[in-house]
């Protein structure tokens, strides 16, 4: 949890503090955008009963300022949908916004057998061309999904809208209907993420959860076997972090119906509804599955990590908390202990070299506050953090929702009324077990945040620019900076080791215990190597391209 004021980070020495870099970054942009931005640019101030600042988020990025976003189109079909493995997803629209949403995360999957299907090594798009701009592309697209029904055989064809769908007006979810009922074997759905249609792909998020819930969750009714019914909601097997979840829940005794999306395949999402519990990783990319499906099918929902040691120890011991079970509470104590001796000595090997250094962290979805675990186990101070797509319930803490008023752009993506089902609707807990839960602190539907976690006097900065990241580093010297791959080579060019921490550089895992430990053996590398003081941009190596104004 967060430090008290008297334990913050003033103790690390640094050459600038949190408030003299804030007016720093501001200084520099015109008095309007200087005031917006100063919304979105926090210094991190926990007092005891744990309240935090405000922060601005879920805004439109200022025109102008190099943003680390992506786009709506991206959060539906690249981040929720592009996982899984048995759907065909046809990208409709230019080529160059299916290829780029292909396979750049380094989502894993395991078939069950070698006859299964496997269709995430494919790039299926309409490659929009301009005659369809002009006359329309819904013709092409129909060819498009017959093609891939006569190839493939597949249960599901998703279809995702890129911007020039949007503009020309094409109706995807009239194809859909066309033709599924055409194939009668084979359930086709059309999502509307135009990239341009909300602030970040964080509306892609919530479309691409409407659209699953819509057209999937619900349509198989079959009980598995198993005593403790688990779905693992907003973890997409980056690098194979799923693989090592799966295999702690399977040692645990617990009984994984379905991962929104990692690893994932259309009959688990069918059958999710069967769930006893259901477990949020990334809050803001799935949360929305997880309210829908607690209203309609009585599923409860809890917040875990299972990024760093620690955090999946709680994680463990949160979900045998729920359950309340003797068996399961020894199954999952055992595996602790079996696992943490190899973490605690690496962890320590890691905490000699690494202890007193700082880290940046700038990434989407839950990481930027998840990763915080893994580098303070090894004594690392994280000084500033901040996400490219949150909402403020992300940074401040679910409480904040009853006074969020929806804005214009929020009111671009449709709202689903979610009623309970008249037959299926099942409360998991009785009045005594919820008591229970309460008594034990084991909270319900709940979400303190990344703020509340973090030290006070660390940056909190949303939908950071280019040019901050940049005079952040000048700044603060950080040791390591962690974000993504579009601020990956500026950041190594300024001489600081960068973690991409979106598809972790052919990396990985690094969720779980065994994670940790190939955490702790990556920063202790990139952060103690001695190549990055003698890297320099070539800016530096031929001053002439640093060209000049002529007013300067």
């Amino acid at each position: 949890m967060a430090t008290l004021p008297s334990e913050d980070l003033s103790a690390l020495g640094l050459d600038i503090d949190a408030e003299e870099a804030k007016k720093e970054l501001l200084s520099k942009y015109p008095t309007k955008v200087a005031r917006k931005r100063a919304k979105q640019i926090v210094v991190n101030e926990v007092g005891p009963d744990s309240c935090v600042p405000e922060i601005a988020s879920n805004v439109r990025t200022i025109p102008g300022i190099i943003s680390q976003r992506g786009c709506t189109y991206a959060g539906c079909k690249g981040v929720v949908l592009g996982p899984t493995r048995d759907i065909v997803n046809i990208t409709h629209g230019p080529i160059g916004c299916g290829f780029y949403s292909w396979l750049t995360r380094r989502n894993q999957t395991r078939p069950p057998g070698p006859e299964d299907h496997n269709f995430m090594t494919y790039c299926f798009s309409t490659d929009m061309q301009d005659e369809q701009i002009i006359f329309g592309g819904e013709k092409k697209l129909k060819q498009a999904v017959q093609e891939a029904y006569d190839l493939f055989k597949p249960k599901a064809i998703g279809i995702f809208s890129t911007c020039p769908v949007g503009l020309i007006g094409d109706d995807v979810h009239a194809v859909a209907r066309e033709m599924k009922e055409k194939f009668g074997d084979c359930n086709v759905f059309g999502f509307s993420c135009e990239g341009y249609k909300g602030v970040s792909q964080s509306a892609g998020h919530h479309i691409a959860n409407n659209g699953i819930f819509k057209h999937v969750v619900g349509l198989d009714d079959t009980v598995k076997e198993g005593k403790f019914k688990i779905n693992m909601l907003g973890e997409y097997n980056i690098g194979g972090d799923a693989f090592e979840i799966e295999r702690l829940f399977e040692e645990c005794g617990l009984t994984l119906i379905s991962t929104f999306s990692g690893n994932s395949s259309y009959d688990y999402f069918a059958n999710s509804h069967t769930a006893d519990l259901n477990l949020i990783m990334c809050h803001r990319s799935i949360n929305y599955v997880a309210e829908m499906m607690e209203t309609k099918f009585g599923i409860p929902w809890i917040k875990v990590n299972f990024i760093g040691a620690e955090a999946t120890a709680k994680s463990l011991r949160k979900i045998a908390g729920y359950f309340d079970d003797p068996e399961l509470t020894e199954k999952v104590e055992a595996v602790i202990i079996r696992e943490m001796p190899a973490v605690e000595a690496e962890r320590e090997k890691a905490k000699a070299r690494c202890q007193g250094k700082t880290a940046m962290l700038f990434v989407g979805g839950s990481r930027a506050h998840h990763y915080q675990e893994l580098f303070r186990e090894i004594g690392m101070e994280t000084i500033a953090a901040g996400y490219e797509f949150a909402h403020r319930d992300d940074y401040e803490g679910r409480r904040v929702l009853p006074g969020l008023k929806v804005d214009a752009d929020s009111r671009n993506i449709e709202e689903l009324h979610v009623e309970p089902d008249p037959n299926r609707f099942q409360p998991r807990l009785s009045e005594a077990d919820l008591e229970r839960l309460e008594k034990a602190g084991l909270k319900l539907s709940e979400y303190e945040g990344m703020m509340a976690e973090m030290d006070n006097g660390a940056l909190v900065i949303d939908d950071i620019s280019q040019f901050e990241t940049e005079r952040l580093i000048e700044l603060y010297h950080p040791d390591i900076v962690c974000g993504g791959i579009k601020e990956k080579y500026i950041i190594q060019k300024s001489g600081v080791p960068m973690k991409q921490l979106h598809s972790y550089d052919y990396s990985g895992p690094y969720a779980g215990f065994q994670g940790a430990v190939n955490f702790y053996r990556e920063i202790d590398r990139m952060v103690n190597s001695k190549v990055w003081k003698f890297l320099k941009a070539p800016w530096q190596e031929h001053p002439e391209l640093a060209a000049k104004y002529a007013w300067e």
